[in-house]
C-alpha cells in the first residue's frame, strides 16, 4: 500500500550534504508513493556529499514553487549553512511554514529555519553542535530521537532516520 501517493516532497540539495540524511528520507519516501523533487542552486548539477556519494539535482530552487508540494525535508551536513544565505531557500521554507506543511529537518538543517526566523516557540531536536543556535531563534530545544510540534519533525542525526522519516510519513498522511 502506497501511503503517499499522489504526495509531493521538496528536498534542497548543496555540496557537502549530509548523504544518509539525503538518500534515506528521499528513498523511503518514494517507497511510500510520494514524488521527491531535489533542488540545488542548479538544475542537474552532480552534488557531492560530505562522504562523496553524489546527488543530481531535479531543478533549480529559483524554479520551485511551494503550492507545487506538499512537505519540506532539509537534510543536514555542512549544505545547510551555505544554503540558509540564499533568499530563495528561506522564502521557499518560509512559505512551508506559513502553509503549515510538513517541515522536516535533520542535524545542522536547523540552520536553514533559523535564517528563515521561524523557529520562535517551537520544540525541536537537531545535532548538539547548532543546540545554541536554535536556543537563540527562541526554540525549545531537547535532546530527542524524534520530536514533532505542529508541522514541524525534527532529529539528531543519521542514526534517528528510522524515527525521523515514520513521522514525516504519519504527518504527511493527516
Amino acid at each position: 500500500m502506497s501511503l503517499l501517493l499522489n504526495k509531493r516532497v521538496l528536498m534542497f540539495v548543496d555540496h557537502t550534504y549530509e548523504d544518509l540524511e539525503l538518500w534515506y528520507p528521499k528513498l523511503r519516501l518514494e517507497e511510500e508513493g510520494a514524488t521527491v523533487v531535489v533542488a540545488g542552486p542548479e538544475e542537474g548539477v552532480v552534488y557531492m556529499g560530505k562522504n562523496g556519494y553524489p546527488c543530481r539535482s531535479d531543478a533549480a530552487f529559483t524554479d520551485m514553487d511551494s503550492n507545487d508540494f506538499d512537505a519540506l525535508v532539509i537534510p543536514g551536513g555542512f549544505a545547510p549553512d551555505k544554503l540558509r544565505r540564499d533568499p530563495r531557500v528561506l522564502q521557499l521554507t518560509r512559505e512551508f511554514q506559513e502553509e503549515s506543511k510538513p517541515l522536516a529537518h535533520i542535524c545542522h538543517a536547523g540552520w536553514i529555519p533559523i535564517s528563515a526566523k521561524i523557529m520562535e516557540g517551537y520544540r525541536c531536536t537537531s545535532t548538539p553542535g547548532i543546540k545554541d543556535d536554535l536556543i537563540n531563534a527562541g526554540a525549545d530545544w531537547v535532546d530527542e530521537e524524534v520530536v514533532v510540534d505542529r508541522n514541524q519533525v525534527s532529529s539528531r542525526n543519521p542514526n534517528d532516520l528510522p524515527a525521523f522519516c515514520r513521522e514525516i510519513i504519519r504527518l504527511m498522511q493527516s
